[in-house]
Order: C-alpha cells, then sequence, then structure tokens
C-alpha cells in the first residue's frame, strides 16, 4: 500500500474510532473474527509491533510478505528486527513477537501463534512456530503453504480469529480461513483490515508495546502437554485453541494450524 493510500485508509480509521458505535454497525458481518478481544494495550495509533526474525533463509522472504500484508492495516505496522531467541525454543519476548522455525516433528500441526496475557484481554507478547518437519516435505514446501500459515499465524498474535472454520465452505480469500486449498488464501482481505480497526478502534492509559518488566512465563514446547487446556475445538472435533493458567492474572494462549487430516499427536 502506498504512503498516500495508507494515510487515507489511517484517516478513515480515526474517524472510525471518534464514532465508535456508528461505525461498528457499519463493520460486515463476516468481519466480526476478533480473537477474545485479545489487543495489544497502547495509547496512539498506528502502533508498530516489532516481529522477531529467528527463522532461517527458506522463510525470509515469507516473513518479510507477511510483514508487508499485515502493515498495510490503517492501525498498525509491523518491523522485522533481529531476533532473541535460539533454536527450537522459540522463547518469548516482552512487548513483542518472535517467529521460529525448526523442525519440531511430526506432531500433526503445521504451526502454532501464542500469547501471553494480563487481566483478561491485554497481549503481552507472543511467538509464532513454523514447523519444518512439513514444510520439508513436498506437500507443504509451496510457496502458497508458506505463505498462508505465516500470515496466520503472525495476525492470531495480533488479535484475530478465523473468518471461517468449514473447510468445505467456499475460500473468502484470506489467510484467515480454514482451507485445504492454500493459493487463494495467501494474504489477508479487506474484512481483516476491518476487524483490527475495530479492535483497536479504542485507546488504552498504558502500553505493551515494547514493554521490558511483563513477568517471564514457561516458554511454550511443541506438543499439547504444555499449552494447557483445550477451550476450543475446530469443526473436525480437534482441539484448536488452548489455555495455560501462568499465574495470578497471567495466562497463555495457544491457536493451533493442523496439517490436512492431522490431528494432537503424542506429549
Amino acid at each position: 500500500m502506498s504512503f498516500f493510500k495508507k494515510a487515507i485508509h489511517r484517516r478513515l480509521a480515526v474517524g472510525a474510532a471518534i464514532a465508535l458505535p456508528l461505525a461498528a454497525l457499519a463493520v460486515p458481518a463476516l468481519a466480526t473474527h476478533s480473537w477474545g478481544g485479545y489487543h495489544w494495550a497502547r495509547t496512539a495509533n498506528p502502533f508498530t509491533l516489532k516481529l522477531g526474525d529467528n527463522v532461517d533463509a527458506k522463510w525470509d522472504s515469507y516473513l518479510a510478505t507477511t510483514s508487508s500484508d499485515w502493515t498495510s492495516s490503517a492501525v498498525l505496522d509491523t518491523t522485522i528486527v533481529p531476533g532473541l531467541t535460539t533454536g527450537k525454543r522459540c522463547a518469548a519476548t516482552a512487548g513483542r513477537v518472535e517467529v521460529c522455525n525448526a523442525p519440531y516433528g511430526n506432531r500433526g500441526w503445521l504451526g502454532i501463534a501464542s500469547i501471553s496475557l494480563t487481566g483478561t484481554t491485554h497481549i503481552t507478547q507472543g511467538t509464532v512456530k513454523l514447523n519444518d518437519s512439513y514444510f520439508d516435505t513436498a506437500q507443504y514446501n509451496t510457496p502458497a503453504w508458506r505463505n498462508v500459515v505465516s500470515c496466520q499465524e503472525v495476525g492470531h498474535t495480533l488479535g484475530l480469529d478465523h473468518q471461517d472454520e468449514v473447510f468445505t465452505n467456499p475460500d473468502l480469500n484470506t489467510c484467515m480461513d480454514y482451507s485445504n486449498n492454500p493459493l487463494p488464501n495467501q494474504h489477508p482481505n479487506a474484512h481483516d483490515y476491518e476487524q483490527l480497526a475495530t479492535i483497536y478502534a479504542h485507546l488504552d492509559t498504558s502500553t505493551t508495546i515494547g514493554a521490558a518488566t511483563t513477568a517471564a512465563v514457561a516458554d511454550v514446547g511443541d506438543s499439547p502437554a504444555t499449552w494447557g487446556r483445550p477451550i476450543k475445538f475446530d469443526r473436525q472435533g480437534r482441539p484448536n485453541v488452548y489455555e495455560r493458567i501462568d499465574g495470578p492474572g497471567r495466562t497463555t494462549v495457544t491457536h493451533v494450524f493442523w496439517a490436512v487430516g492431522e490431528g494432537p499427536r503424542g506429549r
């Protein structure tokens, strides 16, 4: 998106924030896919969220595409910065999202997105894991699959859920759609940007962006045993959201992108 077009887009978003009740009614029903009301606390829009680059050369261009796609939002920018974690661990860093890839094993999932919360809705840190045990196979080693999983998992760390979770429904041309066909669904669509504008229409009195005082929480591992309890299931009966209580007022929530026809494996 050009600077000029983005400036216009942002002026419209500011206007929507001023007239929130009316604007909320104007958002199409399809764009009601906030993930639990989760959002980064901040005192102004647009805000900039850092994506820590812990991926190797196979993923660099896809992370760049993902960052560019979400930066087209009127209310936020993402910027890629050097990662602060190593290897499979993908430890979280307060105030930003760490993005990692590794051969995490044939555990049924292509990618996971985890966010830590204070209170009930404020995101304090996030991680994205991309599973090379699948992406190194012929079925998933394609630009379309890499784009859709990278885009969707980072989208979750912004506070978005899926627009649709019925795999056999018509494709919505968004990475926030459940589909076995990645080709038309590699990037966000207009409804994703509208939902982000709704999520971030209000301002907070404090910020969790770039904060350095968040209490440390346990790493999110590679299997459901480290993700907590399942709290949501997809239409195929697979748990796709897990919740782990980390302490008083502190929770980690994990969204799972399962491989086609697969589900949880191992511990």
